[in-house]
């Protein structure tokens, strides 16, 4: 195989990559959307971002410039990671003890 045919090969995987990741965004807002209860849809949502950012961040990674840069990527999904299961956390707490019922 010749440099050109890795390069395409490169970018054929990372097209598929990114489509796959934003058909799970597109699931998740359709989750948010379209379930009945709270709890149902944080799980919705936070399940599929967190796999759809992670496939478009593994879409992005072959054409990071360094592998500093390629760090820094894998470090953002760990953090939104974090934070997304953080802020569902909390949610469902506030939501389980009935406060902020005029949230819903």
């Amino acid at each position: 195989m010749g440099e050109a045919q890795i390069a395409l090969a490169i970018n054929v995987i990372s097209i598929l990559l990114a489509v796959a990741g934003t058909f799970f965004f597109i699931a998740g807002t359709l989750g948010l959307l379209r379930l009945p209860d709270i709890f149902t849809r944080l799980h919705a949502l936070t399940k599929a971002d967190n796999l759809g950012l992670g496939l478009i961040l593994l879409a992005l990674l072959p054409h990071a410039p360094t592998l500093l840069y390629g760090a820094k990527l894998l470090l953002l999904w760990v953090l939104v990671l974090i934070g997304g299961a953080t802020g569902a956390h909390l949610i469902a707490k506030r939501a389980l003890r009935g406060d902020g019922e005029d949230m819903l």
